[in-house]
This record gives C-alpha cells, structure tokens and sequence, in this order.
C-alpha cells in the first residue's frame, strides 16, 4: 500500500541522477525533502558524506526544522574500481570513504534520532554489484557489498525500535554516475561507460520502484529486470553465473589489450 501520511525525507547526493529522482517522487506524494550534495546551491544544502562536521550541521538542521526525520536516504556514491592489478590504494580508499563509510556516517548520525522516534527508515541505495561482483570492479563491489551488509545489520539492529532498513540494488541506468570516475583501469571505465550510455531505463524509472518496494516493506530492492535476472541466476545456477562472469572478465583483458 502506498504511504500517504506526509513524511520528511533527507536525501544525499540529491544534485542530480537518482537523488534527484526520488526527491521529486517524494515531493511528488507530498514529502517534504531535504535535498543534500556536495555540490550545494539552488535548493541543495551542503553535504560532503566523508564530512563528520557536514554530518553534525545537517543533524542540527533536521532538528530545528523538522524535530524528527521518517525517511534518511544514504544514495551519495561514486563510479569506479578496475582490475585488481591495475587499481591503486588510493582508488579503493576514495571508493570506502565515499561509497561505504558516506552510508555508515549517515546511519550513526541519525540513529539515536529514530531510536528515540521509535519510527523511521533508512534506506541505502547500493547496486546490483553488491549481489553479483563482475571482474574489473573488485573495488565498487566490495564496497556496495559491505553496504547491502550494513542495510542488513540496521535493520535487525533497529528493529525494536520500529524503524526498518531497506537496500536498493539496482542494475545499470541512465545517470551522471560516470562523472564520478576516476582511475587507471580506463578499460573498466570505457566498459561501465558504454553501459551506463546505453541502459533501457533511466533513474526516474528506479525512484518509481524503489518507492513501490518500499512501500511493500522490502528489505532487499532490486528494482529492474535486468538486476533481477542477473541476481537469480546466481542464486539458482552457479555454474552458469560463473561462466558468465569469467567469460566477461575475459572481455575486459580483451578490451584492455586492444
């Protein structure tokens, strides 16, 4: 059933693409929405997700506004990864700061705040790649992994608090993710690239379903066909899903060897 008692939202990485998306249907069913990114300005409030200090000036400002939060949107993410030989330190330590701990910094500023509400929900938008791990992205998918992990462990956490945690994994979409990109695998990134350009959805598609899973109480997400497709394949014939996901890995060398 849909929710229809109005409700306040906080959204991360809200400037654009998904963020953007599901603060319009939120706002769209009468939501208030606060909108927050890095990249602040025209109605976005300042929000780096590795800022402790961004964190603890948004906390403050949902306290003076609103007195109580329903919705934390943890969706603030980046583009990258690469080949296990190629990749550096740097690039998986950008990948934890921003795609794992941006979530967990969200999650421990806002828990005392439900826990006392006894009400809300956290929802983290992770991705396919925290289901099933394709070669040359050993990085994004540790983190989005770790992020379905953490979804899992609030919501048996939080429980008895009433507040529920759900996990969006989606497959590829139309969005400004790749703008995000940055390492030295350009292989991978020529890949993801072309995949993201030419996905059948775009991200006001996965705002729709990601809302119609919520409001069924879904804990996991997976709010396309093609994720759908690729995650039971992988439940229900590993064999198959690791013959796929090798024959892949040898596209990439290809491709990199070009």
């Amino acid at each position: 059933m849909t929710e229809t008692t109005h409700q306040r939202v906080l959204i991360t990485g809200a400037a654009q693409g998904l963020g953007a998306a599901l603060a319009e249907a939120w706002e769209a069913r009468g939501a208030d929405v606060l909108r927050t990114d890095r990249d602040y300005g025209d109605g976005i409030f300042k929000l780096d997700v590795t800022s402790d200090d961004d964190w603890a000036q948004v906390r403050q400002l949902v306290e003076e506004a609103w007195g109580e939060l329903d919705v934390l949107v943890n969706n603030a993410g980046i583009a990258g990864g690469g080949r296990l030989d190629v990749s550096g330190m740097d690039e998986w330590q950008r990948l934890v700061d921003i795609n794992l701990l941006g979530a967990v910094r969200g999650t421990a500023t806002f828990t005392p705040m439900l826990k006392r509400q006894r009400r809300g929900r956290i929802v983290n938008i992770a991705s396919l790649a925290g289901l099933v791990h394709p070669a040359g992205m050993a990085g994004y998918n540790a983190t989005k992994a770790a992020v379905v992990a953490l979804t899992e462990t609030t919501g048996h956490e939080l429980a008895a608090y009433g507040v529920s945690a759900h996990v969006v994994c989606p497959s590829y979409f139309r969005t400004g993710l790749m703008d995000s990109a940055e390492g030295r695998d350009q292989a991978l990134v020529k890949v993801m690239t072309k995949l993201v350009t030419d996905a059948p959805r775009g991200p006001e598609a996965i705002a729709a379903a990601v809302l119609e899973g919520i409001d069924r109480g879904e804990e996991l997400i997976v709010p396309d066909r093609d994720a759908l497709a690729a995650y039971d394949l992988k439940r229900g014939d590993r064999a198959s899903y690791d013959q796929v996901m090798r024959a892949q890995a040898r596209r990439l060398e290809g491709i990199a060897g070009e």
